[in-house]
């Protein structure tokens, strides 16, 4: 299994990355069922990892809290734009619930995660879109706001690869208390 920790954003966040859809030729937008903020990838592991996981994502215990959206930007790989997303306020009770789960998972033995946490969700895979018009779109879309959301839980997540785009299926959801 392919896995990921992540939260499964409400509906009104949906709506308004939905808004941005298709805003920008040439790039290949991620489904709005997609859209998640990761707060930790797993990758593929055997059943009885798999098992262990939700184990110890079932123990971890941080409070309810909320989530805004907070402007856009763009991921480089290899000095070339790759992928664009939209920014999550920082917030200590996020960091909290993200720390909790790399803890967690690093005590059942998995190596801990080499990149440093940056709340976002993707919207798009920009590898053909010029500079210039990718420029001009997070200049035009740099002020995205939302009004605050409840979270109250998180949610274990398989990956399957696919042709167009991977399909994301909620394995387990954690409630906050």
């Amino acid at each position: 299994m392919r896995l990921f920790v992540a939260l499964d954003l409400p509906w009104p966040l949906r709506e308004t990355l939905g808004g941005l859809l298709n805003s920008l030729s040439g790039a290949r937008w991620v489904p709005p069922e997609n859209h998640h903020l990761t707060l930790r990838f797993v990758g593929e592991v055997p059943p009885y990892v798999a098992d262990e996981v939700d184990a110890a994502l079932a123990a971890v215990k941080v409070r309810p809290f909320t989530l805004a959206l907070s402007g856009v930007g763009v991921f480089d790989r290899n000095g070339r734009p790759s992928a664009l997303w939209a920014g999550v306020a920082r917030s200590e009770q996020l960091d909290h619930l993200q720390n909790k789960i790399e803890t967690a998972l690093r005590r059942i033995g998995l190596p801990g995660e080499k990149r440093r946490f940056q709340p976002h969700i993707s919207l798009a895979r920009v590898d053909g879109v010029s500079e210039a018009a990718l420029a001009r779109w997070v200049q035009g879309h740099n002020l995205l706001r939302s009004d605050a959301v409840p979270v109250t839980s998180f949610t274990l997540f398989s990956s399957q690869l696919g042709k167009e785009q991977p399909v994301y299926t909620a394995e387990v959801d954690y409630e906050l208390a």
